[in-house]
């Protein structure tokens, strides 16, 4: 029997996809399809693959075509399924065509003419058409709107802003809020925090999806009203933190939860930077809180018996550096946070078996550890970080929008909860002055 394997990623499953599955069968008697995995689909630069893994692999199955289907995890696999699987050839459609060349090595390789006109590129982004609007004057909207390039359908389409240098190339320029609002499906908060509160309300008012920097608000009360609005109006209303679409960072957590480390009785994280308050008038517990709490909240959870927060305040009256600590009834946690103060940005989860570290800047991490007592048993993951996770980030937003599905890595509690802690720091609830 002549074997036949062939790859794809085969989301949004279409009449190209099953007219190349039909010839590839043809080709043979037993055709083996490797479904790409959703880690491996990133680092070829397919961020914005619509269905899971699970869904595009039950899609395929549905056909009827494939006799055995498999997961492509990493590069350099389609050599050992060959050999695994005696597979006699190995086809792929024609846009690929030299590209596997290297493969004749190893059986016959068969490029197969693809369907004219259909693609799944084309299809998602004629369904998704979602006009993006950013509000602020900070750089990092910069980092937006070059990672946005990278999302299919999802347009920016105007900015309201006091300092319009950092949006040359955008054709819609305005500061009025309001007006910006026509124009755009949703909005990306990326101004000072005292203001996010009023601009996410006006947005969801006018029943625009958000994407804002944390925190969403300045006390927990705040935050849970702007959930209640937006779920009343059917809108998505997510935090814009990074960090938590990084592949290492999700991976860590689903190891630390998994009990790889045993029960888990520490969560120490550190974010710092000397850049100067003055830049962008955020205090340290805004800038980075939300981020240094992330783990915290991640895998221990809000309900935390006490906290202390010790704060040094500068002569301007800004937080120039946080340091929080957390007591749970089986753990504790311990976060710091600076601007114009500098320490070793790590993050480091301790258990009864072993620990998991991650080396600075951990924040933006594609690599960590875990290390234990038999430090044979150490074992390192690398994983890799497009666009500082901004990319991804923002494919789940639309994705959310599209499906109406919350997708987003940072719940409705998490978000709560970072909110709870900034609201008790600006209130000086449990704190102490240096």
């Amino acid at each position: 029997m002549v074997k036949v394997i062939t790859y794809g990623t085969y989301d949004l499953l279409h009449y190209g996809h099953i007219r190349l599955l039909e010839r590839a069968k043809a080709l043979g008697g037993y055709l083996i399809v490797g479904v790409t995995a959703d880690d491996f689909d990133k680092t070829r630069g397919k961020i914005n693959v619509q269905q899971s893994l699970m869904e595009r692999i039950e899609a395929v199955r549905a056909t009827g075509l494939a006799d055995k289907i498999i997961v492509e995890e990493y590069e350099g696999q389609k050599i050992d399924d060959i050999r695994r699987y005696d597979v006699d050839i190995f086809t792929v459609g024609s846009d690929w065509k030299g590209k596997f060349d290297y493969l004749n090595e190893y059986c016959k390789v068969v490029y197969l003419d693809r369907t004219e006109g259909i693609s799944s590129s084309e299809i998602r982004s004629e369904e998704r058409k979602i006009r993006l609007g950013i509000i602020g004057d900070s750089p990092i909207a910069k980092k937006y709107i070059r990672e946005a390039q990278y999302v299919n359908g999802l347009e920016i389409t105007g900015v309201c802003t006091k300092n319009p240098k950092y949006f040359e190339d955008i054709p819609f320029i305005t500061d009025d809020y309001d007006m910006l609002l026509e124009e755009v499906d949703a909005v990306y908060i990326v101004s000072t925090p005292e203001n996010h509160y009023g601009q996410i309300k006006r947005a969801l008012e006018k029943s625009k999806h958000v994407l804002c920097e944390p925190p969403i608000a300045l006390d927990s009360q705040q935050s849970k009203l702007l959930f209640e609005l937006a779920n009343k109006k059917q809108c998505i209303l997510m935090d814009a933190l990074k960090t938590a679409y990084s592949t290492a960072y999700s991976r860590l957590l689903l190891l630390a939860k998994e009990g790889k480390i045993g029960e888990i009785y520490s969560v120490d994280a550190t974010c710092t930077s000397l850049r100067s308050i003055a830049e962008d008038a955020w205090d340290s517990i805004c800038d980075w809180g939300p981020t240094a709490m992330l783990p915290v909240l991640n895998i221990l959870g809000g309900d935390y018996k006490e906290k202390h927060i010790i704060s040094h305040i500068d002569k301007d009256g800004h937080d120039q550096f946080t340091k929080i600590d957390f007591l749970y009834n089986h753990a504790v946690a311990s976060v710091k946070v600076a601007k114009g103060v500098k320490s070793e940005g790590e993050l480091v989860i301790s258990g009864t078996k072993g620990y998991i570290y991650v080396p600075a800047p951990w924040w933006k991490t594609d690599y960590f550890e875990i290390r234990y007592e038999d430090t044979s048993q150490n074992k390192r993951y690398f994983y890799q970080l497009d666009g500082e996770g901004i990319r991804y980030e923002l494919v789940a937003f639309t994705k959310t929008i599209e499906s109406g599905r919350n997708l987003s890595y940072v719940n409705e509690d998490v978000s709560n909860g970072v909110c709870k802690v900034i609201g008790d720091f600006y209130s000086r609830t449990d704190s102490s002055l240096i």
